[in-house]
This record gives structure tokens, C-alpha cells and sequence, in this order.
């Protein structure tokens, strides 16, 4: 059993609608985890107000109140790649992560992500993800180190101030292998949730998916792209690559969700082919221009000096 070192927090919802207690609206709310799995833990005190006060198989239902507790999964997934700090001062950290890594606790991930390793490498409690990654995806993460200052990066995600720039390989349309180089595209559609939720979907609707690509090299049937967001939707530029006739090499989920691998052990042979490769942004408390480069190389791309790396 692999329990959380750091606790999860759910704010209880503004009105009861007929829970009555906190374990009552934990079962109805996560209803994936057997009854009998939030009975025993509230039983052995791990779920608490925020503030430290235990919570009870009979302690009553207080709207908006912060509530933690700690997940655990049977068996942890072990990710075999390092991740790498390129840059720290007193406000940011900015972290490379490797493929298959997920940026925070989710699923059956607890203490095996990106967050987790750089709190125990830095030793600092206080940190949080400024944005997130799939954990297929391998790149830059930029992290907050100060409580006070958070507020103003995660307003330059919010607000489009910041830049980031994404490599991807995929296999070419034999229309695609014809032509001259650059090629550019801009992909502006809706994507909503599909079904499973996890996935995303092109709809009908006013546009909240915005994504420059461009084709800078080809090698026989593969092509190297470099792929600029303008909005953060879920999968967007999976589904967005997708559009142009081009799914990311080795994507399990688009054109076509493939079956998870059984048991706890990720297979690592085939890494999603995108990486978060550039982060381009000014500071909003020092008024520099940072300009963060990931070294990572997609391992499925020819480059001629050989080195790749998840």
C-alpha cells in the first residue's frame, strides 16, 4: 500500500443535499472507492478539517468547509527516468519532467510525480504547479515557490502571457512528404469532453481551441513539428495534430484509445512523441524575460548526433 505524503483538499459543496455527514458525501462523491474504504480511513483518523481537527463516521456536514485526506493506492507505478531543476529563485522553479511522469497526484500516482520529487530534492513544502502536463508528456513544468507571488503566474497562463512551445514527430501523408518546407497551420475548432470523460472531441461551436503548427523537417515518412498553443484545452494539440492527418507517434489515445497495459508496471518502450520544449514569459515581480529551453530530444527523431533520452 502506497499512501500520500502530502493530503488531498475538497471544498464540501455550499448547500447539503441530503449527505448529512462529511463520510456520507465522500462515499457519494468518489464512488469509484468502495464505502467500506472511506469508513476504515475515517475510522483510522486520515481524513481531517483543514486546520487538523479529525473528522468522524459521524461528524456532521458544514458547507464550504475544507476537508484533506490522503489517497492510497495497492501498488505505485515506478517511473525510471530522471527529471531535471534548470532554474530556481525566490518566487519560481522551473522543472523538466521525463515522459510518463505525471506533473501531481492522480490515479495511481501519490508520491511518484514531478511534485512530489522536487519538494523532497529542495526540501520546500510550499510549492505548486502553475499548469500542468499529461503525464505523457515530457518538458517543462514552471512551479510557484512563494505563497505570496503565486497569484500573479498563474494570471499569466490565464490571461495568455506567456508563450510555450512544443516539439511533436508524427508520420506524414504522402501529400505532406511532397511538400517544401516550412509548412504552417493554424487550427482554431471547439473540443469538449468526450466519452470516456478523459477524452476530448472536435464539436460544433464557437472556438476555444487555438493552436499554431508548423512542419520544420521530414525524414522519409516521419516529420518533426514545432506546435504553439494559444489556449489550454485538454489534448488540444494531440487532437489538433490529429486534424491535419497527423496523430502523434505512439499516442494510446487518438485516432484510437488503446487498451491499458494490465497491472501497475507502465510500459515505458514508446513514449508519446510531444515535449514541451520552450517556456517564454515576463516576470511579473522582477520584469525579466525568461527564456527556458528544455534539452530533451524526442527519442524517435534521427538526430545525427544520437543522443536521445526520455
Amino acid at each position: 500500500m502506497s499512501k500520500a505524503k502530502q493530503a488531498s483538499e475538497i471544498t464540501l459543496p455550499p448547500k447539503d443535499l441530503g449527505w448529512g455527514t462529511v463520510l456520507n458525501f465522500l462515499i457519494a462523491k468518489f464512488s469509484r472507492i468502495d464505502a467500506a474504504i472511506w469508513r476504515q480511513r475515517v475510522a483510522d483518523g486520515k481524513v481531517h478539517w483543514f486546520g487538523g481537527d479529525v473528522i468522524h463516521a459521524n461528524t456532521a456536514f458544514l458547507p464550504s468547509r475544507r476537508v484533506c485526506y490522503y489517497r492510497e493506492v495497492v501498488a505505485e507505478p515506478s517511473i525510471p527516468f530522471a527529471h531535471q531543476i534548470i532554474y530556481q529563485d525566490e518566487h519560481i522553479l522551473v522543472a523538466c519532467k521525463p515522459h510518463f511522469l505525471p506533473v501531481t497526484p492522480g490515479g495511481e500516482f501519490v508520491n511518484e510525480c514531478l511534485l512530489e520529487r522536487v519538494k523532497r530534492e529542495t526540501g520546500l513544502p510550499d510549492i505548486a504547479a502553475v499548469h500542468r502536463l499529461d503525464k505523457e508528456t515530457a518538458g517543462l513544468v514552471l512551479f510557484s515557490v512563494n505563497s505570496q507571488s503565486r497569484p500573479l503566474y498563474y494570471e499569466l497562463f490565464a490571461t495568455g502571457q506567456i508563450c510555450k512551445s512544443y516539439q511533436a514527430v508524427a508520420y506524414l501523408s504522402d501529400e505532406l512528404q511532397q511538400l517544401s518546407l516550412p509548412q504552417h497551420w493554424q487550427v482554431k475548432n471547439r473540443l469538449e469532453k468526450s466519452n470516456p470523460t478523459f477524452l476530448m472531441q472536435q464539436v460544433e461551436g464557437e472556438v476555444n481551441a487555438v493552436s499554431s503548427l508548423s512542419l520544420v523537417d521530414k525524414r522519409a515518412e516521419l516529420g518533426l513539428f514545432e506546435l504553439s498553443p494559444h489556449t489550454g484545452k485538454t489534448h488540444q494539440l494531440r487532437l489538433h495534430m490529429l486534424s491535419l492527418g497527423c496523430p502523434i507517434l505512439f499516442d494510446k489515445y487518438y485516432p484510437n484509445l488503446l487498451p491499458k497495459q494490465p497491472g501497475p508496471q507502465t510500459d515505458v518502450t514508446q513514449p508519446l512523441q510531444l515535449l514541451a520544449k520552450r517556456l517564454n514569459f515576463t516576470d511579473p515581480v522582477s520584469g525579466l524575460e525568461h527564456q527556458f529551453e528544455s534539452s530533451r530530444q524526442l527519442q524517435s527523431w534521427p538526430f545525427d548526433d544520437g543522443s536521445k533520452e526520455n
